[in-house]
């Protein structure tokens, strides 16, 4: 399952806009994504719930994963929305 990591561009973190940015580019995913934290379990990228609780701020690494046909062109593209500043946008 192609993985990759992710340093948090967003002044604020993932949290309201910056989040619901993030999610809307992972449901236009043809494959199922998930997010990690740390030593925290993947959980669903597409789920408001499970970015919020991530509590991922600026600068921290997170991982994201997905699996299927498209899953390295997905990844590649929310890697590198997570990477800039969507507060700025």
């Amino acid at each position: 399952m192609p993985e990759r990591s992710a340093v948090i561009g967003s002044r604020v973190g993932l949290h309201a806009r910056p989040a619901s940015l993030f999610i809307d580019a992972v449901k236009r995913q043809p494959v199922k994504v998930t997010i990690a934290k740390g030593d925290s379990g993947p959980l669903n990228a597409a789920s408001i719930l499970s970015i919020i609780s991530l509590g991922a701020t600026n600068g921290e690494t997170v991982t994201l994963a997905a699996e299927g046909e498209g899953a390295d062109e997905a990844l590649d593209e929310l890697v590198a929305l997570l990477e800039s500043d969507l507060d700025a946008e």
